[in-house]
């Protein structure tokens, strides 16, 4: 049959399905160019896995204060009956550097990857590290552990300062007005002390600013490696040891205080599996709530004497 003779439906019927045929080829490439695939796994999953970190972090918490309590009870209780604080603060990293090698050694903890680089930006941590431990251990021998830790409750104050002058950081003007109960309390529990000592003020002074300092070398340090927190303050730990032990050999004999060294790694350890998960500025504000355990505990243990400020009037 010749085109001229194509009846006149069939021709029409053609060139409409050719029109729809086209119009759909159209229009699956306007949606394939301009379509944005439904991620419904986004939202979801996020949540999730915020609400679980957060938990995590609460568990971490909650971990590391009843630990740090446990340890300043047993540090105290060392120190009254052997004060030789430089020789108990050498064996309290022994004690954690002991039990990870074990650890490493019977693949309880997986041994972490390092090298010479590693060691070279830890070596500066540890320094720190190394003088804060010492400093506060020193303070805890000369005062009553409530008083060396209401001075040290003032860490955030040294850690927003420090990450003001030498980082540059700024904060909200609420976090600092937020500082001034902290810094006025120490102030006042250095004047109304009922045994003050200096070298017991110092060393927890020192102390703040080293661990602030600690706090964020290491946080630094922590930034980009494959080695976690645990593993972290495990090398921290064996790195402080050997800048220590040869001070404390010279300064003090050699004895065995095996409760406080082994809850002193614990808690530290602990303490850097939270701050594997927050800031330094959230680290030193968890370490100062956590204070408020180690105050009450102690106070109730020692039979600390607590005397309101403002006496009465009729009082001598």
């Amino acid at each position: 049959m010749s085109k001229s003779t194509i009846p006149l439906h069939v021709s029409t019927t053609s060139n409409t399905l050719m029109k729809q045929r086209k119009y759909l080829i159209e229009l699956n490439e306007y949606e394939a160019n301009h379509s944005h695939p439904l991620d419904i796994n986004f939202e979801l999953p996020s949540a999730q896995s915020e609400s679980t970190k957060n938990v995590k972090i609460g568990i971490y918490f909650a971990t590391w204060w009843s630990l740090n309590v446990v340890f300043n009870i047993y540090n105290k209780k060392v120190l009254n009956a052997f004060p030789y604080p430089w020789l108990t603060s050498t064996l309290s990293l022994a004690a954690g550097s002991f039990i990870m090698l074990v650890s490493w050694a019977a693949r309880v903890a997986d041994p972490p990857k390092t090298d010479f680089e590693f060691w070279k930006t830890l070596l500066p941590v540890a320094v720190a590290h190394t003088i804060g431990h010492v400093a506060a251990t020193v303070s805890m021998s000369k005062v009553a552990v409530s008083f060396t830790h209401i001075i040290k409750s003032g860490e955030p104050a040294f850690s927003v300062l420090v990450s003001r002058v030498l980082l540059g950081e700024s904060f909200p003007l609420p976090v600092y007005f937020s500082l001034l109960p902290i810094i006025g309390g120490c102030a006042l529990s250095a004047v109304t002390e009922l045994h003050f000592n200096m070298i017991g003020f110092m060393g927890a002074m020192i102390s703040n600013l080293a661990f602030v300092f600690r706090n964020i070398f290491s946080k630094k340090g922590m930034t980009g490696k494959s080695v976690s927190g645990m593993n972290y303050y495990a090398c921290l730990s064996i790195l402080s040891l050997l800048l220590l032990t040869p001070l404390a050999i010279i300064v003090e004999d050699l004895k065995w205080v095996a409760a406080q060294s082994i809850f002193y790694h614990l808690y530290n350890q602990v303490s850097y599996m939270s701050l594997d998960q927050i800031s330094p500025l959230t680290f030193s504000i968890g370490n100062t709530m956590k204070r408020i355990s180690v105050i009450v505990s102690s106070i109730i243990i020692f039979h600390t004497p607590v005397l309101p400020v403002i006496k009465d009037a009729d009082s001598p």
